[in-house]
């Protein structure tokens, strides 16, 4: 089917009168150049960082500042010794974190366990060991929780 199925023969004669007028007009030389240019004028081009407002800006900013505070508070916390220093929890010092911080403060019936811990594991806490007392232990007591998973240790005697 064709658009001329479809034609109300009532109008269809002026609407052709008007099509045939219409072909004979043309727009003067030079409109269609002075349109862009005011066009260009009334909407200039913008930057990529214009794209936003000067609000858009500060509040991306403030919430971009939050996350990077709240990523760099997360990961100077996991897996992080209570004190800088794990020879400090020697001799019933502070507790080394074997956990992060929010395990540890969201267990809701810790125990305390006392064990014995082979020297040459404590190298990995950070704790000084020589060659000659690696295969020795170590009295500690570890902070457990209720599954059973270690949470903190902190070493009682290093004889």
């Amino acid at each position: 089917m064709s658009m001329h199925d479809y034609r109300d023969y009532a109008t269809a004669d002026s609407f052709d009168a008007l099509r045939r007028a219409m072909a004979t007009q043309d727009a003067p030389k030079g409109v269609e150049k002075e349109l862009m240019a005011a066009f260009a004028k009334a909407y200039p081009k913008r930057r990529w960082y214009q794209l936003l407002s000067p609000a858009q800006w500060g509040l991306a900013g403030g919430v971009g500042s939050t996350a990077l505070v709240a990523v760099m508070a997360l990961v100077l916390t996991m897996h992080a010794p209570l004190r800088s220093d794990a020879s400090a929890a020697l001799d019933g010092g502070d507790f080394i974190a074997l956990t992060s911080m929010e395990r540890i403060e969201q267990e809701p019936s810790p125990r305390m366990v006392q064990t014995e811990v082979p020297r040459a594991e404590l190298d990995a806490l950070g704790v000084a060991v020589s060659p000659e007392n690696a295969g020795e232990s170590v009295r500690a007591e570890m902070l457990v929780g209720a599954d059973g998973s270690p949470l903190a240790l902190r070493l009682v005697s290093l004889p």
